[in-house]
């Protein structure tokens, strides 16, 4: 059974980017510009964080925030 790393991914108004980090004490963080340029990224520095050759599985979770004004 792979180990699991949960992450918990938000919009950066500001920076642009998504960003996502790892629930825990992992340490884990990164950014990219695109939804699908951060679960490229997880997959490349995850294994390679936990110094592992096993099977990882990537749990990312997305919080979407909107703030709009009343009519």
């Amino acid at each position: 059974m792979p180990r699991v790393v949960q992450f918990e991914a938000e919009w950066d108004d500001e920076a642009s980017v998504w960003w996502a980090a790892a629930v825990g004490d992992l340490g884990i963080a990164t950014e990219a510009e695109t939804v699908e340029a951060l679960r490229e990224r997880l997959r490349l520095i995850v294994p390679d964080f936990l110094e592992t050759t096993d099977e990882v599985r990537i749990d990312l979770t997305f919080r979407v925030t909107d703030i709009v004004k009343a009519a």
